[in-house]
């Protein structure tokens, strides 16, 4: 039987990341993906499937709940990409990470609560809702600590979340994951900021001593760990999503210079940025138990795979890329 899946943020690094799994493992399924166009989304990530039947983009903000009542009706099952993500800029800008990831939530929740309760829902939250651990890992059970605008955001969505599985009834769950790499990631994060600087001859800036540290997961296995909590997660439960792979930034660095053949005077240590997590660790074992999801990619593999693919597709990233984009320290700049 054809699902309808509503998709919000499709255009960004996960969410088109998700889709383009979907398409390939379901020939049933039909996705509608709305994206407002906004920092961060590119209608490149999935220009190849304009002309697939089986995929339609709709142009559209999530505060918007006129329209998220009329594609809410038609939808079996919804997943909520759709959030501002970067941490520095929350820092020098945080109003628009309050109306994307918090008003935004609310209103989607609503348009399903009024128009469609039946809906299945999963949010697409975050580990850094619940802020830095120095040793062990973090449980669904664990208390949120966040310690930016943007996880603070994440947050507030995540409470909305359960609250109206709670008090609505509405088949809803999250998931929270560890740092993402892959293809189709905006030059502003970490690793394609690094591989793109070290490409082009650039000093590669890591924030205060580089040991901070953080777990990191292959995006496609997060796609299909998201995928196993949409069809089979248990209603108002949180899965948290991790790889067990944790690194710190100064490792990738160091190893994203000796993939490309670069020497580590590229290294400049930078100012740190306000309020900077130590570390973010998470416990995956109720995913793992409970639905049987396993990483497939090994985090060596996993980073081989993307440095070669920013490579091959300059065409991608250099349309992106600007002094702000690039900046070393992002947080200073008045996006």
């Amino acid at each position: 039987m054809a699902m309808n899946l509503l998709v919000t943020g499709g255009l960004g690094f996960i969410g088109s990341n998700f889709i383009r799994l979907i398409l390939s493992r379901d020939e049933d399924c039909r996705i509608l993906n709305l994206d407002a166009l906004h920092f961060g989304s590119n209608m490149q990530n999935l220009a190849d499937f304009a002309d697939d039947c089986r995929y339609t983009f709709c142009q559209g903000d999530i505060t918007d709940g006129a329209l998220l009542a009329r594609l809410v009706e038609k939808a079996d099952m919804v997943v909520n990409f759709a959030a501002e993500t970067h941490v520095d800029r929350s820092i020098s800008h945080p109003d628009s990470f309050l109306k994307s990831n918090v008003i935004g939530v609310y209103t989607l929740l609503e348009a399903i609560r009024a128009h469609n309760p039946s809906a299945r829902y999963v949010q697409i939250s975050t580990d850094e809702v619940y802020g830095d651990i120095l040793t062990g890992s973090f449980t669904e059970e664990s208390t949120l600590r966040p310690s930016s605008p943007y996880s603070a955001s994440k947050a507030a969505g995540d409470v909305f979340v359960l609250a109206y599985a709670r008090t609505y009834g509405l088949e809803a769950v999250i998931t929270r994951c560890t740092n993402n790499y892959g293809p189709y990631q905006f030059p502003e994060k970490l690793i394609p900021k690094t591989i793109i600087r070290a490409r082009e001859g650039l000093k590669i800036p890591i924030y205060g001593t580089g040991e901070n540290v953080r777990d990191w997961i292959y995006v496609r296995d997060h796609c299909l760990a998201i995928e196993e909590v949409l069809r089979r997660g248990r209603k108002g439960q949180i899965y948290n999503i991790s790889a067990g792979e944790e690194r710190t930034n100064l490792f990738i660095a160091r190893f994203i210079l000796e993939l490309l053949g670069k020497g580590e005077d590229q290294i400049e240590f930078v100012e740190d940025r306000p309020g900077h997590d130590a570390r973010y660790s998470l416990d995956s074992s109720l995913v793992r138990e409970e639905l049987g999801w396993r990483p497939e990619q090994s985090f060596e593999e996993g980073l081989r795979m993307t440095v070669e693919w920013y490579l091959n597709n300059p065409d991608w990233y250099r349309p992106l890329i600007d002094d702000s984009i690039l900046s070393a320290t992002p947080w200073r700049v008045q996006w």
